[in-house]
């Protein structure tokens, strides 16, 4: 069969076979998160929705840089030009340095997306270390006519530019029908129009974080960032820019203008757009106290929650979902996708124990198609999902000796798992890690004791008492006997 993945382009709002700009290279631009607050499952969607994707086009041969950014300035509160920066508003009420607020939530961000199996990216560049870049791209759109400057602001002209393209074409929105989606907000007095948006601000007295330009002391606007940052490692046009739905409008649509009015290109060829997640079918916030973190998903420590869930819990409920519907989040769901990942590496685990046969009954060539054709129609990982699910009903009956499997064939069915499971879908066995660490944690131990024993045989023991007093202030309780010694890891 033919193995050719098709993606549903957001611009075109139709599914189209994917083809790369430069054959066997894909340059992929993912909307990374804004650093001034732990992580949730806002987040966790887009990381892992693209994940997929990476992953995917990974294994289909391709050679992918993807850039996932890090906003660490310019993105105001209100998202409208308006409000404190958000970094900076966590960083006066913290009495702390912007970038001490960044790298705490930058590192507990890459903490729980390693939890979650999430590859790291390519490159993770971040805004406050691209303004140099950001700068030249505002010349060139003063340059080419869409941009005014206003009491050192300098804002995108989006009438004049929608004189020649079309403002809107991602979203489906029309300049007319955008006054609905505006509002008269504080210094929207400077610009020419309600839907202009800000290139530059320039910084108020108390704003932290601000920068030299030949307009003002300033700080870039939030929509610049990924539009400089994604020309720079992708190039002025590349393959896949994704990110969330709601961020399609302002935001993607913002870039869209960015790129061709300082580019005379749109800069993407396919848009893509995962869905959002709500709780017991309401939107995800802080104001309607139903706001998760993955810390407090994975410790159970949150009033919502009846109990921790496992981080491959989370990915397994994530993927059970097309990346473009919307997603419900409760116990309930949770509870139930916890006992089919459960039922998913219990047969991975049978796959190892079954013995080959001299003759086969199994079909396992329409199950690796029917992964294929799941995961080439717009990575469709519900219905890859069932098909791997119809895999472990013929696991189970060659299990039972119901069917039979010869050499061939058992290598190809754990091949599929293997590859579908563990590539593509990025799953893990936690329990199987969690022996693997007990295991190299019994290792360590035993060799450090070891060399206590030897320490003491040769009278030096200073080094043997340290050793001892070290692992027993990590909780380890020694006992030493005449041919040897005993540990336990105390509760």
């Amino acid at each position: 069969m033919e193995n050719q993945l098709f993606i549903y382009n957001t611009i075109s709002r139709k599914k189209e076979k994917f083809e790369s700009i430069i054959p066997q290279r894909v340059g992929m631009y993912v909307c990374g998160p804004t650093v001034y607050g732990d992580a949730h499952l806002g987040h966790a969607r887009p990381a892992i929705s693209f994940d997929v994707v990476f992953r995917y086009l990974q294994h289909l041969g391709y050679k992918v840089r993807y850039v996932r950014n890090i906003t660490d300035v310019g993105h105001l509160e209100n998202d409208s030009d308006s409000g404190e920066d958000k970094i900076t508003k966590k960083a006066r009420l913290e009495q702390l340095e912007p970038m001490e607020i960044v790298q705490y939530y930058v590192n507990r961000y890459h903490r729980d997306m390693e939890a979650l199996n999430v590859l790291p990216p390519s490159i993770e560049p971040h805004a406050s270390g691209h303004i140099i870049e950001q700068l030249e791209m505002i010349e060139k759109i003063f340059n080419n006519g869409y941009a005014y400057l206003s009491n050192g602001s300098v804002y995108f002209d989006v009438l004049k530019y929608n004189e020649k393209h079309q403002y809107g074409k991602l979203s489906g929105r029309q300049i007319e029908d955008l006054y609905e989606y505006t509002r008269q907000l504080q210094g929207q007095t400077e610009k020419k129009s309600a839907y202009d948006f800000a290139l530059w601000k320039k910084a108020n007295p108390e704003h932290i974080m601000r920068w030299n330009s030949r307009w003002s002391e300033g700080f870039p606007g939030w929509h610049l960032e990924c539009s400089a940052m994604g020309t720079k490692y992708l190039g002025e046009y590349f393959d896949i820019h994704g990110g969330g739905l709601d961020l399609q409008f302002p935001h993607h649509e913002c870039e869209i203008a960015q790129n061709i009015a300082a580019n005379q290109t749109e800069g993407v060829k396919y848009w893509m757009h995962n869905n959002m997640i709500t709780i017991n079918g309401q939107k995800m916030s802080k104001s309607l106290k139903n706001f998760i973190s993955l810390e407090e998903l994975f410790s159970g420590q949150n009033n919502l929650l009846l109990k921790p869930y496992s981080p491959m819990t989370v990915r397994f409920f994530i993927l059970q979902a097309h990346y473009r519907s919307p997603l419900d989040f409760s116990n309930e769901a949770l509870s139930s996708s916890e006992k089919g990942f459960e039922r998913l590496m219990n047969a991975v685990k049978t796959l190892e124990k079954i013995v080959p046969a001299q003759e086969n009954t199994v079909d396992v060539e329409n199950l690796r198609n029917s992964c294929y054709e799941a995961i080439n129609d717009d990575l469709n990982t519900p219905i890859l999902i069932a098909n791997l699910f119809d895999g472990v009903k013929i696991i189970n009956s060659i299990y039972d000796g119901k069917e039979k499997i010869n050499q061939e064939n058992l290598l190809i069915i754990k091949q599929i798992y293997n590859d579908f499971v563990f590539n593509i879908l990025g799953l893990k066995d936690e329990a199987k890690n969690s022996v693997e660490n007990q295991e190299t944690l019994k290792n360590v131990v035993d060799l450090l004791l070891n060399i206590r024993l030897s320490a003491k045989q040769n009278k030096d023991f200073a080094t043997s008492d340290k050793i001892r007093q070290e692992l027993g202030k990590l909780g380890f309780e020694i006992k030493d006997k005449k041919d040897g010694f005993e540990w336990e890891l105390k509760k």
